[in-house]
């Protein structure tokens, strides 16, 4: 690692011409302030009304605080890079990135899993929802996700340290992804290519089929209800998780699972901006506009009717 301190990653976002930079800058800074807000105002309605703090909310709360820290590993740097123009990161500062971005990118998607057992529980269990998911539980499962999400993030950080790069590395994209820089690497590394296939499956596939067994027993729940209201009314419920899970997991499986050649570059690089950047700001959008109970507390800390 010692001989490639002097390594400088060129960061080539969305192959912009000058004149288009001062518009992106403006674009992505309202993005970024649109989503600080409004996961800060889903954080201080949860905090702040003692009636939402149930195991659902606690995820809520959760969410909000990765996706504040998921976009702000990714856009600053990105909006630094537009204004300024110097678009070379050190190792340090790349590496830095990566294991930030993994890490919250790690919690992200074992909240969202968990967030898909908290519903399989409330709808095809609920007598035992206060039991199985008790304050203790959910306090053990947050600091677990923390933990497992940074020794995850730790794995890929001590393999990409034993990766050599020539010395100016071209990224065609707007941060430094993990896939990206390995890619550009001199070598490359079969242990790292083990963890990237073991990562696809705990943290993509597992998941996804732990959430669709989950929403194949919640939708047979659902059709028993004989009251159409109250299967409208019950399925409204995890309908927020199931659009966050399916916008996020495709267009993040479709960038990680698919080989981008250079002539199609610039769609990977707007997938990405939607699982990076959009996701996290519409997610307190999705779950906040769906849900009666933030929406009445809300009403109640802004003292409208």
């Amino acid at each position: 690692m010692d001989n490639q301190t002097s390594v400088k990653f060129h960061i080539l976002p969305f192959s912009l011409e000058a004149k288009d930079k001062p518009l992106i800058f403006g674009i992505f800074l309202a993005i970024y302030l649109t989503g600080i807000f409004l996961n800060l105002s889903v954080i201080a309605v949860i905090c702040l009304d003692v009636h939402l703090h149930s195991p659902m909310y606690v995820f809520f709360c959760n969410l909000s605080s990765i996706d504040i820290c998921y976009t702000t590993v990714v856009i600053p740097n990105l909006l630094y890079i537009l204004l300024s123009g110097d678009d070379l990161l050190s190792v340090t500062q790349c590496f830095t990135q990566i294991y930030f971005f993994i890490a919250y990118a790690s919690a992200e998607v074992t909240l969202l899993f968990v967030m898909g057992f908290d519903r399989y529980i409330a709808i095809c269990h609920p007598l035992s929802y206060h039991q199985i998911l008790n304050k203790k539980i959910c306090i053990l499962i947050t600091v677990t996700i923390w933990i497992t999400a940074s020794l995850n993030s730790l794995l890929f950080f001590i393999l990409l340290l034993r990766l050599t790069f020539s010395k100016v590395v071209s990224i065609k994209n707007f941060f430094c992804d993990v896939i990206d820089i390995f890619n550009a690497s001199c070598g490359g590394s079969y242990e790292f290519n083990i963890l990237l296939y073991a990562e696809m499956v705990v943290f993509g596939l597992f998941p996804v089929i732990c959430n669709v067994f989950s929403y194949v027993n919640i939708v047979r729940v659902i059709l028993r209800i004989k009251s159409k209201q109250g299967r409208r009314k019950t399925f409204s419920t995890c309908l927020s998780h199931l659009i966050v899970m399916i916008i996020y997991y495709s267009t993040g499986s479709v960038v990680y699972v698919i080989p981008f050649p250079d002539k199609t570059v610039i769609m990977k690089q707007i997938l990405s901006v939607i699982y990076t950047v959009e996701v996290p700001m519409i997610n307190p959008l999705i779950y906040s506009l769906r849900n009666s109970e933030i929406r009445k507390a809300s009403r109640k800390l802004l003292k409208i009717k």
